[in-house]
């Protein structure tokens, strides 16, 4: 009696390397630069995290001993030191997250990119059954995750120090490392830098030379956001006794008068100390001035103006990628 024999396929075994392969490698090669990004996330997060909690109630109790050893108008502080080592935390744990970009583009265009192709390695990745495309993909998602996760966590945590500490900040939303370090667009800059030192590094394919043309593409990106970025949302445009009443939360971008000859004057605060609409008439009426005006950004205009500006920062990340793959497929054909 014969038996058959039931023969069980042989499991082909992919000759490439699967994607989590090629992100190991990534991080395998890198991961000089992952210590560094991970011990710089847990310093600025540990310092965002001291300043809003021991931090803050230190300075507030400092505060209250200020108040209490106040003699008529004559105040002794009892200790400075509190409050400038706080200061100086939120300093660090704010400039980590606004200078973020330009290390990213750094490391991004002279190591990420020209490095590994000035030394040949990346056509040593393209001979073991790594396409081209596959390899760049590899070498931008995965420190594109590391870098969203990274931000975001310190962008909440500097909102969170932000909103709880301002009365002792004397920090306004609109003020540029506020701002930078307070939504999103801190996410979309590094995302963009990323892609611009990507990009430079398959431009030029030499360390140093795409290291200062990713470095000076992303200090120009940054420059045009600060320039333009009051005018990425309506501003808002009030006249006559409501320019004497702003809020005080408002970013004032320009007020002035209007002389009875029909002439606008702006930076011109005329007639802005009084308080009733008869006393602003009479100084109007002495001065020739016709209407007072006033053109500002009121703080609701945060989220839009972040918005605006993230999705323009992203919309660049998504045209260098783009043009990065376009360079590589021109130069592997």
């Amino acid at each position: 009696m014969t038996t058959a024999t039931a023969t069980r396929p042989l499991t082909r075994h992919p000759s490439s390397p699967t994607s989590r392969g090629t992100a190991w490698a990534v991080l395998r090669v890198h991961r000089a630069a992952l210590w560094v990004w991970v011990i710089l996330v847990a310093l600025s997060a540990a310092g965002l995290l001291w300043a809003y909690g021991i931090g803050a109630d230190a300075v507030r109790d400092q505060a209250h001993l200020l108040a209490m050893s106040c003699t008529g108008s004559v105040c002794e502080d009892p200790s400075t030191t509190t409050a400038h080592v706080y200061q100086a935390v939120t300093h660090f744990a704010t400039s980590a997250i606004v200078y973020l970009p330009y290390l990213v583009a750094a490391w991004a265009g002279a190591t990420l990119v020209a490095r590994e192709l000035e030394s040949g390695t990346a056509a040593l990745a393209w001979t073991q059954s790594v396409s081209p495309a596959r390899w760049l993909a590899a070498q931008l998602m995965v420190p594109a995750a590391l870098i969203t996760a990274g931000t975001t966590v310190l962008v909440l945590l500097h909102r969170l120090m932000w909103t709880d500490g301002r009365d002792f900040l004397y920090q306004d939303w609109y003020e540029t490392n506020v701002y930078r370090s307070n939504g999103p667009v801190a996410v979309g800059a590094a995302l963009c830098a990323l892609a611009m030192g990507a990009l430079a590094g398959m431009l030029v394919r030499r360390t140093l030379p795409a290291l200062g043309l990713a470095f000076a593409v992303t200090l120009a990106v940054q420059t045009l956001g600060d320039f333009y970025r009051v005018s990425l949302v309506p501003t808002v445009t009030v006249t006559g006794v409501a320019v004497t009443h702003l809020p005080n939360s408002a970013e004032v971008l320009d007020q002035g008068v209007i002389l009875t000859s029909g002439k606008r004057v702006g930076n011109d605060l005329a007639c802005l100390e009084f308080d009733t609409s008869a006393d602003l008439t009479k100084c109007m009426s002495k001065n020739g001035i016709s209407e007072l005006w006033a053109t500002y950004h009121p703080s609701s205009h945060f989220w839009p103006l972040q918005l605006v500006e993230s999705a323009v920062l992203l919309t660049l990340t998504a045209l260098a990628v783009l043009l990065a793959f376009r360079v590589l497929k021109g130069r592997t054909a």
